[in-house]
């Protein structure tokens, strides 16, 4: 998972303060209101190295690229790739299988209704 788009990076277009929560809303598919509001309570709740880590990634972070995703599904899918590759793996195998079973009954359909295709599918292969 050294893909590009499988980093975290600072999303500083959606971001306020350096991007620091919009970069994590982003890589874990959360809702950016809600990675505020845990930041703002576990630093209220005395976690006092949350400000110090924020600005550390803050600072030192990737800034996220413009070209990153092409549309909103894409950026659901590696989302989702993030959370967990293995399901995904799973599902993309699933919708070829699917794609793949769709196929086969479109080719006998037209090879058993028409003699003339299946003889030169036969003499293919």
């Amino acid at each position: 998972m050294n893909s590009v788009r499988t980093r975290f990076y600072r999303d500083k277009v959606n971001g306020k303060f350096f991007g620091v929560c919009a970069g994590i809303a982003d890589y874990t598919g959360i809702d950016v209101l809600w990675v505020r509001l845990g930041t703002v309570g576990l630093t209220l709740l005395g976690l006092g190295f949350i400000p110090l880590a924020y600005l550390a990634v803050g600072l030192f972070g990737a800034k996220k690229p413009a070209h990153l995703y092409t549309d909103r599904q894409e950026q659901q899918f590696w989302q989702s790739v993030r959370q967990s590759p293995t399901r995904t793996a799973r599902e993309v195998r699933s919708r070829f299988r699917d794609i793949d079973r769709r196929l086969a009954e479109v080719e006998n359909f037209y090879v058993s209704s028409n003699p003339r295709l299946s003889a030169e599918i036969e003499r293919l292969r």
